[in-house]
């Protein structure tokens, strides 16, 4: 068991930690919200357009970072040597509203390289724990040295009015710390100093709750669910090979707008001429002298006179903004490549394609989005587990060590092209229960359609027996034996 002092020392370390990945992550949302600080290719170009174009954005960060979501559906999870999904696990995930909060987390993993999910029981329902995925910016995990699945320790942080909240979470016990948050003024490195002690974290008042309270589970109940892992560094986020090309495409779409406004349209000149000029004129009526015309009046009359024989008429063609976007469609094409992003899905415009062309297309993404499914998934089962604990189930939560997570087919696929496959699977002998999973119905779905069939098969035995019966190359009926002849 930690101390007070080590406590309050690992918060500090674990929030110190936070704030160096806070801007990272702060950074990573920003720009998939499509809040871009706008890139200047000069000093001169920032100077005049700087505030015309603040606040705007091509935004290509968001459908990089949407397109494997929504291919990431988790379907159930299933423990070694059953041949179905569990349920009891699957109704604590949805009670926790988790269908819709984890893909909130997988964004968030995907954004800021990296999310967490807090299992924790839940007093008004022991069947059913507390399941949440938290934020890269609030929450982070201790691993022990030398490993990268072993987990020491884990910090949740938040704030709410002037205070800012911590929970410590230990294998065998959790704290709970507040502190007051600092007002950011300029201080004296002696008042600063005197700011870093009063201004520490305190254990937090919980009334009846002790503080530390013990874990019953035994580990640490937060998982981290790592985006794209690297053997000897952090995480890599989805969204940062991206934000270079935005901004590149962002000072395009600029430049393009400023040639818009001044070089878009056929220019007039007239050389030769000397600016028209209108007489000034006292109260009798007499000259006193002249002014140059505003030539906005020729603009809005479309009059002009020429009173000089030696002036000439010319102009300058309007400029050619197809440059720009040809460079801006290079520069999408350029994050598709990178992200693995169907051009589809950034261009918005398709030609005539085939079902195996639109698969062919796909394929990049498809393999996206299983590599996410292998680490998300890893990270799942540690969850499930975790909720075994919570409900006091600790046999079934060591099987699920070796158990699996269940997702929902990432490859898009029309009907025609499904039903066409799953009916060859059949007539090769899959089993039929096998076949709706891969159809893409949920383990829940799976088991109501099987009851339904059963329904149906004792109102109807003999429709049913046809329906199931034996496909090309199964073995038929034995032969019956020959008739005797009589003779030995």
């Amino acid at each position: 068991m930690a101390t007070e002092e080590q406590a309050r020392r690992l918060v500090d370390v674990l929030a110190a930690e936070l704030t160096a990945r806070s801007g990272t992550v702060l950074k990573h949302d920003r720009y998939y919200r499509g809040k871009h600080p706008l890139k200047f290719a000069s000093e001169e170009f920032r100077k005049y357009c700087a505030d015309r174009y603040e606040g705007f954005s091509d935004n290509w960060t968001q459908p990089v970072a949407d397109s494997p979501v929504e291919r990431l559906t988790v379907t159930g999870v299933q423990v070694p040597g059953e041949d179905r999904a569990d349920s009891d696990l699957w109704q604590v995930w949805q009670r926790n509203g988790l269908d819709a909060d984890s893909q909130l987390g997988f964004l968030g993993a995907g954004n800021a390289a990296r999310a967490f999910v807090l299992v924790w029981g839940n007093p008004a329902d022991e069947e059913t724990p507390e399941v949440t995925f938290e934020d890269a910016s609030s929450a982070v995990v201790q691993y022990q040295p030398g490993s990268r699945r072993r987990r020491r320790a884990a910090l949740k942080s938040w704030q709410d009015g002037h205070r800012e909240f911590a929970t410590l979470y230990l294998p065998d016990e959790v704290w709970k710390f507040e502190r007051p948050l600092s007002a950011g003024d300029q201080k004296s490195p002696q008042m600063a100093e005197a700011d870093v002690v009063v201004e520490s974290w305190t254990p937090r008042e919980m009334g009846r709750e002790p503080n530390p309270q013990p874990n019953p589970m035994g580990v640490v109940p937060m998982v981290e669910l790592p985006n794209r892992p690297l053997l000897a560094s952090d995480p890599v986020s989805d969204v940062s090979g991206v934000i270079a090309m935005q901004d590149a495409i962002n000072l395009l779409w600029a430049m393009l707008f400023t040639n818009a406004d001044y070089a878009s349209l056929t220019q007039r000149i007239i050389t030769g001429a000397e600016i028209p000029k209108v007489p000034i004129l006292d109260a009798t009526g007499q000259k006193v002298g002249e002014r140059p015309i505003d030539l906005k009046k020729f603009v809005t009359d479309r009059i002009l006179w020429l009173e000089n024989p030696e002036a000439k008429a010319d102009s300058w063609p309007a400029a050619q903004l197809t440059a720009y976007t040809e460079v801006i469609e290079v520069c999408v094409g350029h994050i598709a490549a990178q992200t693995r992003t169907p051009q589809h899905y950034l261009i918005g415009r398709m030609a005539n394609l085939s079902g195996d062309a639109l698969i062919a297309a796909e394929t990049g993404l498809v393999k996206r989005v299983e590599e996410k499914q292998l680490w998300f998934g890893q990270a799942l089962r540690e969850v499930f587990q975790l909720v075994c604990l919570a409900r006091g189930e600790d046999a079934k939560g060591r099987a699920l060590a070796g158990g699996t997570v269940l997702w929902k087919d990432p490859q898009s696929r029309n009907l025609a092209q499904l039903t066409d496959s799953l009916l060859k699977l059949k007539q090769i002998g899959f089993p039929f229960e096998w076949l709706a999973g891969r159809f893409g119905l949920t383990p829940p779905e799976v088991a109501q359609l099987m009851e339904m069939r059963a329904r149906e098969a004792e109102l109807d035995p003999v429709s049913a027996l046809m329906n199931s019966g034996p496909g090309p190359g199964a073995p038929g009926p034995a032969p019956s034996p020959p008739a005797s002849s009589g003779q030995p």
